[in-house]
């Protein structure tokens, strides 16, 4: 999504329900911490109570229009919603048809990064909701994508960002991003490597621990220089990732993993860990896909 201005958007799906506004927060405030305009995108579906018309009667062009008036509202309240809590932010908003994993698909070709919320409901209404959206959407785009649990978390004081490092290519992006977040916000930065009991202890632990720690410290090499108002902290933990990752950003203002869509943390399905963490993680979790290889 590219603004007239020529710069990128933060793209983010909006919910047919205007009391559920966490995710629409996030966003809002993303763009004004960037200083990028913000796109409102919301995909016509069933409209929900306070939206629908009993006195529609069911014909096609009724039932159509009926949809479309539903949905001008839902976009309606956000903006509204954004102009009041961020007003110098350039807004722009966009009513589709479609699935509403292909309508942001379709809009996260250019943006800079795609905003969702997630209740888990599953409500046929709740079109930007269900995990299965996010999991399309994080399976099909180059930009990171942002899930943002409805119920608002209790952050930490001082903040920190928590990123998942493998040690992989892969992971590199992830760190980047991270930094940047940690940045945005004022934020500590724990790096976080997960790995897994030993079946049989051969070696010593602190010789282990060491190597791992080793590498975490290659991962995430160079980006101090870049960031260096970024304080970072160094954590090797056993366990299950989606455990151990959720455990560790229970209070975090976010959680940065990498994703096999384009990318991915070692040895993990982007369906079955980043489900995980969209399920299990108390903090928005930003997906962040491997960049594409430049083949010219």
């Amino acid at each position: 999504m590219t603004s007239v201005e020529g710069r990128r958007s933060i793209v983010v799906g909006v919910d047919p329900d205007p009391s559920q506004r966490t995710a629409l927060a996030w966003a809002a405030d993303q763009a004004a911490r960037r200083r990028m305009p913000l796109c409102v995108v919301h995909a016509e579906g069933v409209p929900t109570g306070g939206y629908r018309k009993t006195e529609v009667r069911p014909s096609w062009e009724e039932w159509n229009q009926s949809l479309h008036e539903a949905g001008e509202r839902v976009l309606e309240d956000a903006v509204a919603f954004v102009e009041n809590r961020q007003p110098q932010v350039r807004i722009s908003a966009l009513l589709a048809e479609g699935r509403p994993a292909w309508v942001l698909r379709e809009q996260a070709r250019d943006a800079a990064e795609v905003v969702l919320g997630s209740r888990h409901l599953g409500r046929v209404q709740e079109v930007f909701s269900p995990a299965s959206v996010a999991l399309a959407v994080m399976a099909h785009v180059s930009c990171p994508v942002v899930v943002v649990p409805e119920a608002e978390h209790v952050t930490q004081d001082p903040p920190y960002v928590v990123v998942g490092v493998d040690g992989s290519a892969h992971s590199a992006a992830a760190v980047d991003i991270a930094f940047q977040q940690a940045a945005l916000h004022g934020a500590v930065l724990r790096a976080v490597y997960v790995r897994s009991p030993e079946r049989f202890r051969v070696r010593d632990e602190d010789t282990v621990e060491g190597e791992y720690r080793s590498l975490l410290s290659e991962t995430v090499a160079g980006r101090t220089a870049t960031y260096p108002e970024v304080e970072l902290h160094h954590e090797v933990v056993l366990g299950h990732p989606v455990e151990a990752l959720a455990k560790a950003s229970a209070h975090a203002l976010c959680l940065v993993v990498g994703t096999r869509g384009r990318g991915g943390f070692t040895g993990m399905l982007l369906g079955s860990v980043s489900q995980g963490l969209l399920h299990y993680a108390q903090c928005p979790v930003i997906a962040v896909p491997q960049p594409e290889k430049d083949t010219t």
